[in-house]
């Protein structure tokens, strides 16, 4: 019987974390690939001699060669270059647009039936570059970051209440980014409203952070960003396809008129299998959050209109 295959591209700190995570979790075999191939194909055997030490097998290559992904289930995109000092957006999305459009074209050249998880930045207008450039359907091109988002703002509320972070359920709407839109009234712990354990105040404190998280981490790290969580909410997606859960899951999904967005990826909560986007539960928002999702939405629809005016 076939194993199922992940492949990964980029081999910066988030794609080999996703390497790592994927194999850890026996998903498959993987691949790891990068425009320094020599860098992908030594991280990768770094990771497979560990594999006797903590009892996983995979079958784990790298290389520059995109012909090492052939029928791959589910690739995961994390190459692309982070925001520099003195970068404008425009320089940023005009060069992670070239680059996510290679890695989508050479994708479907070699597993034109696997399921994309787009991890690059800025991450929604990242996802409507690998759709045009792969042509898959909607349903497999997804984006990482409400798993990621929704993550940190589960981590914060279990750290406020000093409970286990097993015990908080909570997802995060919208972009990727300052006008993401957590969900506290749809949050609970152990099955309790959240709105029973903190004031307003301090759920309001935690939204801010959630928000704010990825920027916290770029200011402690100084040189550098997150990868362990970015890593470990893709290969969440990657698993939840691979093994067919059925599971609800916060990503980023081309809606087609689902929460009144049309043609456009924006965050909300999918429900992910062996297909990839197998639905879109229709959840119920009051005023504020529809307000407020409908302001993320523009703002997304935004970096793709500044896309398209660069040509990219």
């Amino acid at each position: 019987m076939r194993r199922p295959k992940i492949s990964v591209i980029g081999a910066g700190f988030v794609g080999s974390t996703c390497a790592h995570w994927a194999a850890s979790k026996e998903l498959g075999d993987v691949v790891l690939i990068d425009i320094n191939g020599d860098a992908a194909q030594g991280k990768a055997l770094d990771l497979f001699e560990a594999s006797p030490v903590e009892g996983f097998d995979s079958k784990i290559v790298g290389g520059s060669d995109y012909s090492l992904t052939a029928d791959s289930d589910v690739v995961i995109i994390t190459a692309g270059l982070p925001r520099k000092p003195g970068m404008s957006r425009d320089d940023l999305l005009s060069t992670n647009a070239k680059i996510v459009k290679e890695c989508a074209t050479q994708v479907a050249k070699y597993s034109p039936h696997s399921v994309l998880i787009v991890v690059s930045n800025p991450l929604d207008a990242m996802c409507h570059v690998a759709m045009n450039a792969s042509q898959f359907p909607r349903e497999r091109v997804l984006g990482m970051a409400g798993v990621l988002d929704g993550a940190r703002f589960r981590s914060f509320i279990a750290m406020e209440l000093g409970v286990s972070v097993e015990d908080v359920q909570a997802f995060v709407f919208g972009g990727h980014g300052d006008t993401m839109v957590p969900m506290p009234r749809y949050v609970s712990v152990g099955g309790i409203p959240l709105q029973q354990l903190l004031s307003e105040d301090r759920i309001a404190a935690i939204v801010d952070r959630t928000r704010k998280g990825g920027a916290e981490i770029v200011n402690l790290l100084k040189t550098g960003s997150a990868y362990y969580a970015p890593a470990a909410s893709a290969v969440q997606m990657a698993e939840a396809i691979i093994r067919d859960k059925k599971r609800f899951l916060p990503c980023a999904v081309f809606l087609k008129g689902e929460y009144g967005v049309q043609d456009l990826f924006c965050g909300v909560v999918a429900k992910l299998g062996a297909q990839g986007l197998e639905g879109v539960p229709a959840l119920e928002l009051n005023a504020q959050e529809k307000n407020m999702f409908e302001k993320s939405a523009a703002a997304v629809k935004e970096l793709v209109d500044a896309m398209a005016k660069l040509g990219v």
